[in-house]
């Protein structure tokens, strides 16, 4: 159990370290408002994606990847809204006091992970790899210790954002940030839906 504890910590981190849409967007929530602010996102992606595993290691997964077209389909609609995501975020305002409603929360962190592409690619792999469908409690050490170290990771890109937020107090500065890292997530969207096409 210690060698699929370890196994399974290694698979979390280099998965959740990793750019992608979510740590994108923790990276920008924090630079934009405080890391404080980016606890709910990462709550949220925390929450979503451990939902998600389950459900996929209790068979969903298999049922979808059996099919290839509904597969094909999530994967635009992960793209459209992480386009979406990536738009608002390149045309926010160049103003560290940007009112609540414009950060993400916890139910985005929560929605995104069924929409991400990445997170697909994590989970059905991660759920492949560690047979986790086979044993209730491999799925919950699994689940437990993935979850840990993955929002660990994303909170150390909240954190991140936060601390090179004073160099970016510049309104120029942040408005260039701001463009460049929702370009970044609309890139990375695009990608990750039109990669294997």
């Amino acid at each position: 159990m210690i060698a699929f504890i370890i196994a399974t910590c290694a698979y979390s981190f280099s998965m959740s370290i990793t750019p992608g849409p979510t740590n994108i967007i923790m990276m920008t929530t924090g630079v934009n408002h405080g890391f404080r602010s980016t606890i709910a996102f990462a709550s949220g992606a925390a929450f979503g994606f451990t939902i998600f595993m389950i459900v996929v290691a209790l068979g969903f997964g298999s049922i979808l990847s059996q099919n290839a077209q509904v597969m094909e389909y999530m994967g635009y609609v992960g793209a459209v809204m992480i386009s979406y995501m990536g738009y608002k975020i390149a045309f926010s305002k160049g103003n560290m006091e940007v009112e609540d409603t414009k950060r993400p929360g916890f139910i985005h962190g929560a929605v995104l992970q069924w929409v991400n592409p990445k997170s697909w690619i994590a989970c059905i792999a991660g759920v492949s790899a560690f047979n986790l469908g086979a044993s209730g409690e491999r799925l919950a050490v699994y689940s437990i210790f993935y979850i840990i170290v993955g929002y660990a990771c994303v909170l150390v890109w909240g954190y991140g954002g936060a601390k090179i937020s004073h160099f970016l107090k510049a309104e120029n500065n942040l408005r260039i940030f701001n463009f460049v890292m929702g370009g970044s997530l609309v890139i990375v969207a695009l990608y990750l839906a039109f990669m294997d096409k």
